[in-house]
């Protein structure tokens, strides 16, 4: 169990994370807060976003922010699931097979333009991403304790890509938009492109660490209003007129965990009502479909007009 003095040593390290990424990611103090909440929280993050506003940026400044492994896997239609999980390899010399783990046995994995992988391809994530463990050739085995998937994709060009289903969306805990910069944090970044490794960040928390942060982050207190409110929310998406498929219970679990790293993040041992209703369109958004699929509504924006008719607790 966790001492009070660890628990305040943890929760002081929690701004110089966000600085640390903040420093190479202009303008997106946000996307940085959302990103490592979900990293706190246990979950993973999907980043959906044209090329060249900062996807693999952000991803690869949270795993050097932490001293850990860290694996990037380039998807393709012609990826194939042993290129994820690993594959057993023959050994001539011992006269067995051995096992040769893949890039998910890394404990910051960045699966970029996850959407381009084929459907068997993205099925291998699933295992991983929920339980922390792969099958290969019927035998199962343990992930690091610490992990954690970013993937990125690119919404806009579906030439060569695969969606993902509901059941791989739903792996994620958030899912965001960069967005484009402002002039002026635009002229900021290409002042610091002219510097020698501007975009390269210290590591400033061990793996011990983050884990010691998971822990605390787990005993944030949660009011019974909070949850009343945050079942709400979900039951709304489920009654909506314009939403076909609401948010399960499993949103609602997830939003309530991420509201908590959100408190922690903020340096609070308490969720506040500003915490989900900050985070439910990132954790809700692409766990709904809206019956008209095509329209130009983000769902995250659906999700936003329903927490607006909602009263908030006090």
């Amino acid at each position: 169990m966790q001492t009070l003095e660890s628990k305040n040593e943890i929760s002081a390290k929690m701004p110089l994370l966000l600085a640390n990424m903040n420093k190479v990611l202009v303008g997106q103090q946000k996307a940085v807060f959302l990103a490592n909440t979900a990293f706190l929280a246990g979950g993973h993050v999907l980043l959906e976003d044209v090329p060249g506003v900062g996807k693999t940026l952000l991803a690869k400044s949270l795993a050097r922010s932490v001293s850990a492994d860290f694996k990037r896997i380039q998807c393709t239609p012609d990826l194939l699931p042993s290129d994820v999980s690993g594959i057993n390899v023959f050994d001539q010399r011992n006269g067995a097979f051995v096992f040769e783990p893949g890039p998910l046995f890394s404990n910051i994995v960045l699966a970029d333009e996850i959407n381009r992988a084929t459907p068997r391809t993205q099925s291998s994530f699933l295992e991983a991403m929920e339980e922390g463990q792969v099958t290969v050739d019927g035998e199962t085995r343990n992930l690091p304790e610490l992990f954690f998937v970013i993937s990125t994709q690119n919404p806009v060009e579906y030439h060569g890509t695969f969606p993902l289903p509901e059941a791989q969306l739903d792996r994620f805990m958030i899912s965001l938009q960069l967005g484009y910069p402002s002039a002026d944090e635009e002229l900021l970044i290409l002042d610091m492109t002219l510097k020698e490794k501007a975009f390269e960040v210290d590591s400033v928390l061990s793996i011990e660490e983050v884990l010691q942060a998971r822990q605390a982050v787990r005993a944030v207190h949660v009011d019974a209003s909070i949850k009343k409110y945050i079942i709400q929310i979900a039951a709304a998406t489920r009654n909506d007129s314009e939403i076909s498929l609401g948010v399960s219970p499993r949103g609602s679990q997830l939003l309530m965990r991420a509201s908590q790293a959100a408190a922690f993040l903020s340096g609070r041992d308490f969720v506040k009502p500003e915490d989900p209703k900050l985070l439910a369109p990132f954790v809700f958004g692409h766990r709904i479909i809206p019956k008209q699929r095509g329209n130009k509504v983000s769902h995250a924006a659906v999700i936003s007009r329903i927490l607006e008719a909602l009263p908030v607790p006090v």
